[in-house]
């Protein structure tokens, strides 16, 4: 059962790709303006779910409502018009690398929000101010750039639109500890500024400490264990302490 006050609501979602079940019923509510991050291991089911939620892949069955929406039961531009204010940061960055910096900061507002050129050249060197880029680098091609210049970028364009709900895949993902701090710190204080709501997937506890409000656990296609950020130390969940401390033994199994 979901509430009618959640952002994204989540009930009984599964997934299987021929006789491999990845996602088992997953249930996750996530409130406006609150960030979820959804840890756990390789092959677990947390790319499946954001690829559920995005409309990437049609899950078997559940609910997924955002806004109040069930987006599994929509299509074309009915789903277009929910996801429309919805803001992503890919694992890669996964920018253009035939466009300069500022038209991929700018996508999304011109393709989807039909803003002029020139108006939306001006937004793509304001968000990239805010993620801490000069303005010579706006006329760059990606590939000039090094790895954590386009999480930045990938993050300006993420935030461009002022999307009232942003997905995270993996944003601290190849970099470097002290990068990856300044990407998650980044992350925060864009997000509280806009007000938005955010789901999260990563394998990384010291991104998930720094940026969740809430944490959930998933293995083997299910939620074992969601709560605040601060409780996930005393949890006394053995999965969750195997998890976090990164021991080998315990209750979960890897597959060699």
């Amino acid at each position: 059962m979901t509430s009618g006050s959640a952002m994204i609501a989540i009930s009984g979602l599964t997934k299987s790709f021929g006789s491999h079940a990845v996602l088992k019923g997953v249930d996750l509510e996530i409130s406006r303006g609150e960030s979820l991050v959804i840890i756990g291991g390789s092959g677990t089911g947390k790319s499946v779910t954001l690829k559920c939620i995005l409309g990437l892949l049609r899950p078997d069955g559940g609910q997924i409502l955002i806004r109040g929406q069930d987006v599994t039961r929509l299509s074309g531009a009915k789903r277009e018009a929910v996801m429309a204010d919805v803001g992503m940061l890919f694992q890669g960055a996964a920018l253009f690398d035939s466009l300069p910096v500022w038209e991929n900061v700018a996508f999304g507002l011109i393709q989807s929000k039909s803003m002029p050129r020139k108006q939306a050249k001006a937004r793509a060197y304001e968000v990239l101010a805010q993620v801490g880029l000069e303005e010579d680098i706006a006329q760059m091609n990606p590939a000039e750039l090094s790895g954590g210049m386009q999480k930045r970028v990938g993050l300006a364009r993420a935030i461009a639109t002022t999307p009232d709900i942003i997905f995270f895949d993996e944003p601290t993902t190849g970099l470097d500890p002290i990068m990856a701090g300044m990407i998650n710190e980044l992350i925060v204080e864009r997000v509280r500024e806009l007000g938005a709501t955010t789901l999260t997937i990563t394998h990384d506890m010291k991104s998930a400490r720094q940026i969740a409000d809430k944490i959930a656990m998933i293995y083997q296609g299910k939620i074992i264990w969601c709560g605040a950020a601060g409780e996930i130390d005393s949890s006394d969940n053995p999965y969750i302490e195997q998890f976090i401390h990164g021991e080998i033994a315990g209750p979960i199994q890897l597959d060699a």
